[in-house]
């Protein structure tokens, strides 16, 4: 088996998505997905510190597009930033990621330890926009309820996106999504 074989790590998350669905995600072991990828633990260690991060690898770059969207933004009001950030992150996903998306958030929602790990992704995503937000000079109270409301917006169009039989593009639907809340908060003003 050559050292460094090409898509591993792609393989590795196949496999272990294939494996967390099939006979759960707890009774599933490292040395499994590795075998099944027709890997060694040793390679998976290479991509992954344990199985949960197969889940949630990319964390950081998945942050970062919503902060590089905001910092390139020109805008000044709060949510035209934070729907700048929406707009650059859509980028993450991908017509041809939606099957896999699905699968992992089937995963998660069936394992409360998995579920609790995204709630505290969706938090720490939160946090790091409202600072990025303050840091543009908006106040903090404002910059925390404009990126709450980023993060709700990225929520619902992440579950509409997953939605059995949905076609639409995520940055269709999460640009429909911001609509939407835009037109409650004017129509409640």
């Amino acid at each position: 088996m050559p050292r460094w074989e090409s898509g591993s790590r792609e393989r590795l998350a196949d496999a272990a998505l294939g494996l967390f669905a099939s006979q759960g995600f707890e009774r599933t072991t490292v040395a499994e997905i590795a075998a099944a990828a027709g890997l060694t633990e040793r390679t998976f260690f290479r991509y992954y510190a344990d199985k949960r991060e197969v889940l949630f690898a990319g964390q950081d770059d998945f942050e970062a597009l919503f902060l590089t969207g905001l910092a390139g933004s020109s805008a000044t009001a709060p949510m035209d930033l934070v729907a700048a950030a929406l707009e650059n992150a859509a980028g993450f996903f991908p017509d041809e990621k939606r099957a896999w998306s699905r699968a992992r958030q089937e995963i998660i929602a069936a394992n409360p330890a998995l579920a609790e790990r995204e709630q505290h992704k969706m938090s720490a995503l939160a946090t790091t926009l409202t600072a990025a937000l303050v840091d543009r000079g908006v106040e903090e109270t404002t910059a925390a309820l404009a990126a709450e409301a980023g993060v709700s917006v990225f929520r619902r169009t992440f579950a509409a996106w997953i939605a059995p039989g949905q076609t639409g593009s995520f940055d269709t639907l999460q640009r429909e999504i911001l609509a939407q809340l835009r037109a409650l908060l004017a129509h409640d003003s």
